[in-house]
């Protein structure tokens, strides 16, 4: 599995786009790495950039930004709200895939002995790169910022981890360092005053304010944990926003902060107007979100994820200032392979259009898992119906959990349509590697082997899937609203045949894998799935048509 980190740099400059997009150009330039996302702030004066790649990948596309900036960016002529101290103000290195936090906190030292012997840059590490706990803290090693860094670092105590212990005028200094994921993210308040801000900010972040008690000077802290806050006014709105940066999402979720805000806002009779979040977002922070306010308002959560982030937005005034692009926002819809949901992006009729071209696939595999992803759908209806139904209050949270289990059924019938079609592919593309020499022979005979129990395992996953949502559909034809049964009918009869169909292709493929112990345990273990769909069909059916009565 190849390990994936993230960069999310932030460099001194907001204003001037050609400036940004010299820095960003640097990261495209290297192989391996992939941009997300560029946020530029102008009254910040500030860009806040993220990009993926492998470790050695990511490592040599911040090092020529970094490079860049203090190429391009002159801090002696800097102003921007946020507080900085160089040209690259922080460069932090996120384990994302199959890399530890300890391997991650390497690179960072790696990349930041680099930038301090080769651009002869004072570097700071702060966090989990920071081998010394006394200056880790990345807002104690900025305390001062630009204007105080000339005197910080003349004080042996701050001597810089890397590169000379001289006053850069130009460049200024830079903080790299190893850290979980973050979320940057500002609450925008009805009032122009920063002292407000600041005392609400107080309220809520984790390290509170000092306050006097009996002549002595104690801390007291703020409500929310794994967080940090300042207030600040941002002429560009005309507005005072709580600048937050959510250090841990969970122990402290965006939308908890937001609520957390709300209140004490309230409070100092300040009203919240909306928010926005800088740089990219974790899909789960928005959909665990929209089920929050979804459940303050006693709705069903079994919607799909992009009701979920669309109710997460509304609810927070996530578009406010600026339009809210999931596409753009979320990690994962930045990752994820186009190609891999091919088929379930297509319209309706461009879906049935292209099974009956004279392409093989998609093929009954795809079409097995697909019907059962509309058996399991109406079966989510009803439970939706019947957590709204007018009298049946009390039990919208029984018919919420019945839909958010059918969703999770769905969505994996939705992607093994793709997975399945894919398995095809790999068929056909093994079978047309050379096979002139012997070593070529053995390597196309694997290659078709594993590519067969690719295409015997994901229409087994079909079967499994489909059978299990069965449970949501008979519970939704015994107590859901009545006046939807037939659809939970109709619900099972999808479901039944996404389970027989799957099973066909399991068998069919199974004809081509030599390992037979594996044959056979795969079709004992079909046959006995598709022994208890028949049953579950029939008890369901049973169930409707007696509700029907005619």
């Amino acid at each position: 599995m190849q390990q994936i980190i993230e960069c999310v740099p932030n460099f001194s400059e907001g204003n001037d786009l050609n400036v940004i997009k010299q820095i960003t150009d640097q990261i495209e330039s290297v192989e391996g790495v992939r941009l997300l996302n560029v946020d530029p702030g102008k009254a910040t004066n500030r860009t806040v950039v993220t990009f993926v790649g492998n470790p050695e990948a990511v490592v040599n596309a911040a090092f020529l930004a970094i490079k860049k900036a203090g190429e391009l960016i002159d801090m002696s002529k800097h102003k921007g709200e946020h507080p900085r101290m160089g040209a690259t103000d922080v460069c932090p290195l996120i384990p994302i895939s199959n890399i530890s936090m300890e391997e991650t906190a390497k690179y960072a030292q790696q990349l930041a002995k680099r930038v301090g012997e080769e651009l002869q840059l004072p570097v700071y590490l702060y966090e989990a790169a920071q081998p010394d706990k006394n200056r880790n803290n990345l807002s104690v090693i900025r305390a001062g910022e630009y204007e105080g860094f000339f005197k910080k670092i003349k004080d042996p105590q701050w001597k810089p981890d890397f590169g000379p212990a001289e006053f850069d005028a130009k460049r200024g200094g830079t903080v790299i360092g190893a850290r979980d994921f973050l979320v940057a993210y500002n609450v925008n308040l009805n009032t122009t005053s920063t002292r407000r801000a600041n005392a609400i900010a107080f309220d809520v972040r984790e390290a509170g304010r000092n306050i006097v008690e009996n002549g002595v000077k104690v801390n007291k802290p703020g409500s929310l944990k794994s967080v940090k806050a300042i207030g600040w006014y941002i002429e560009e709105y005309g507005i005072a926003q709580i600048s937050i940066n959510l250090t841990n999402i969970n122990v402290t979720p965006v939308h908890v902060a937001f609520d957390e805000v709300c209140r004490k806002a309230e409070a100092r009779g300040i009203r919240v107007t909306g928010s926005e979040l800088v740089g990219l977002v974790p899909l789960k922070s928005l959909t665990d979100a929209g089920k929050y306010f979804l459940r303050k308002q006693q709705r069903s959560t079994g919607v799909s994820e992009k009701e979920l982030v669309k109710i997460a937005v509304k609810s927070m005034g996530l578009d406010e200032l600026a339009t809210f692009r999931p596409e753009e926002r979320i990690i994962e819809y930045l990752l994820k392979d186009k190609a891999d949901r091919k088929l379930v992006s297509m319209s309706l009729s461009d879906f049935a259009d292209e099974t009956a071209s004279e392409s093989p696939a998609p093929g009954g595999g795809s079409i097995a898992a697909y019907v059962g992803s509309l058996g399991i759908s109406l079966a989510n209806m009803v439970a939706n119906l019947s957590s709204h139904k007018k009298g049946w209050d009390e039990r919208w949270e029984e018919f919420s959990n019945w839909a958010e289990k059918g969703e999770q059924y769905k969505n994996e019938l939705l992607r093994l349509v793709d997975q399945d079609t894919k398995a095809f592919n790999q068929i056909m593309l093994a079978f047309s590697l050379p096979k002139s020499t012997e070593e070529e022979k053995t390597i196309r005979l694997k290659a078709i082997q594993d590519a067969t129990k690719f295409a015997i395992e994901i229409p087994f996953k079909v079967m499994q899937a489909a059978y299990g949502s069965m449970e949501v559909i008979k519970a939704m034809a015994e107590t859901g609203n009545p006046n939807s049964v037939s659809d939970a009918g109709v619900g099972a009869l999808c479901a039944r045949s996404s389970v027989m169909g799957a099973f066909m292709n399991v068998r069919i493929n199974a004809a081509g894998y030599n390992d037979k112990a594996f044959v056979g345990n795969v079709i004992a273990k079909g046959k006995e799935i598709e022994d208890k769909t028949r049953v579950l069909e029939e008890q369901i059916l049973k169930v409707v048509n007696e509700k029907i009565g005619l």
